[in-house]
């Protein structure tokens, strides 16, 4: 039986998957294949971006802004009735857990409702001018098409998180999904499209670095939008740079999260479990470093450890798991080799430690929950983003020790608070360098509240009402309202 096919999207055109040209998708749970995607050629993705230049020029940048809510709030219709399909593709595809997947499909749904509220009130402003008889005024325009660049982890909400004020704005998109989970994303074609969304406003290409370098090297684009590594973000700023194309940058994070001795251990244990353990620790924001005051450490550690020994790991499609496998074979592999950093680095193993050995999941790619304490917070696994099951437990005296343990890496994405006085809440939230921060919660998300990093985590807000701004540019219109005749040699003002 042959297997299926997943065409790209190129205006109203989807381009069949040449076979000795076709890359492999694969389940994480057991290894089978899963379809063929394209791996898009250079020609390729120029035709992409040429139809979605063509679909801004002939139509998308004429609709209304009421016009392009319409169209969203209908597929974010499209996408609720959906969600159990989309979820379902995504957890095939990366071993995250049905259940979660599922509820991002619906939080991406809220998030093209979001924008479509913001779609008709894009309004510029009149300025006053020092001379009464000119008139200026702003206007604020899309960007013309974007490229939207999604990963592996979660392909419909991160794309929610481009794609909704990229539209809104009233831009066209070329959309490039990791090569490992595409599916999602191609699906999301066929409801955009029975939404009613004019041909070239959406379009999807696939394939590896080939694919991916043709699309951010395209001189055309009014911006490119990326989710993923380091270094990939620093490449396409770079490629971006020679054609002075803006960029926005949501990439890795080496997030702490704070545990101090008057918190509420009880949650802020299970806050600590989320933070690390859910979506398989494959989350950008993972509280991957978890910062204790001494004078709790011990019984936190206890805890966090117990109830990591307890977590049920396996099929993600089943309501009782509570951990899915590794996304990829790549992954795996990197996430065993920096536990065996963290084993050579003097760091005390607590629990987990390696690949999961079950008789009951033979070929999944599961990874152990893990959990080092007494780590040195200048140590390799303390520093480097693992993005797996693995969490680091810092020890920590007072206030100042916990801000400069926490700011003490290359990243800036997110952090978490715990603490019943609200006066060091607000002090210590102020003094971390993280673009989002948590207070006696972990891993909330929200369409209204912005979310991006500082330092290597990446620039740029996505979600919230800033998230709009770069994909519209700002033109100022000035009108000379007098019927004087000027001097043609001075500047008039």
């Amino acid at each position: 039986m042959s297997p299926l096919t997943y065409p790209m999207v190129i205006g109203n055109h989807r381009p069949p998957v040449n076979p000795d040209r076709a890359l492999e998708v694969r389940s994480p749970l057991s290894g089978d294949l899963l379809g063929l995607v394209s791996d898009a050629t250079p020609a390729e993705v120029h035709d992409a971006v040429s139809a979605a230049q063509h679909g801004f020029d002939e139509t998308w940048r004429y609709a209304t802004g009421s016009q392009r809510a319409q169209l969203m709030h209908r597929l974010a219709d499209l996408i609720d009735m959906h969600a159990d399909e989309l979820g379902g593709l995504e957890t095939a595809d990366n071993g995250k857990l049905l259940r979660e997947t599922t509820m991002q499909a619906r939080f991406a749904a809220r998030n093209y409702r979001f924008f479509a509220g913001i779609a008709d009130k894009l309004t510029g402003r009149t300025i006053p001018m020092d001379n009464l008889s000119t008139f200026d005024y702003t206007l604020r325009e899309p960007v013309g098409v974007a490229a939207l660049i999604t990963a592996w982890n979660s392909p419909m909400q991160l794309l929610a998180n481009k794609l909704a004020p990229a539209l809104a704005a009233g831009n066209c998109v070329v959309v490039k999904p990791s090569e490992l989970a595409p599916r999602s994303t191609i699906r999301l074609a066929e409801l955009i499209e029975e939404a009613g969304f004019p041909p070239g406003v959406f379009n999807v290409i696939t394939g590896g670095h080939q694919a991916g370098a043709a699309l951010t090297a395209d001189a055309r684009l009014g911006l490119i939008s990326f989710t993923g590594s380091v270094a990939t973000g620093q490449a396409i700023a770079a490629t971006a740079a020679k054609n002075l194309v803006p960029v926005t940058l949501e990439l890795g994070g080496k997030s702490p999260n704070i545990i101090f001795d008057d918190a509420n251990l009880d949650r802020a244990v299970i806050g600590a479990v989320a933070g690390i353990f859910a979506a398989s620790g494959q989350t950008c924001i993972a509280g991957s470093r978890l910062l204790v005051q001494s004078n709790v450490y011990d019984e936190v550690v206890e805890h966090v450890t117990e109830r990591a020994r307890t977590i049920r790991v396996g099929d993600p499609a089943l309501d009782t798991t509570q951990m899915g496998p590794a996304a990829n074979m790549a992954q795996h592999k990197r996430i065993l080799s920096m536990i065996e950093v963290g084993l050579s680095s003097g760091a005390k193993l607590a629990c987990g430690g390696g690949a999961v050995r079950d008789p009951e999941l033979p070929d999944g790619l599961f990874i152990e929950p893990t959990v080092f304490v007494d780590v040195d917070p200048a140590s390799r696994i303390a520093q480097e983003e693992i993005f797996g099951p693995v969490l680091s437990i810092i020890r920590f005296d007072t206030e100042a020790d916990a801000i400069s343990i926490a700011n003490g890496t290359e990243f800036g994405l997110a952090a978490g608070i715990w603490t019943e006085s609200l006066s060091r809440a607000h002090r210590v939230a102020r003094e971390l360098l993280a673009g989002m921060v948590w207070v006696n919660t972990y891993r909330s998300s929200a369409a209204q509240a912005p979310f991006g990093g500082v330092k290597k985590s990446g620039y740029g807000r996505e979600r919230g009402l800033e998230a709009i701004d770069p994909y519209l540019r700002t033109k100022n219109v000035m009108v000379d309202l007098s019927d004087s005749v000027r001097d043609p040699f001075s500047i008039q003002t």
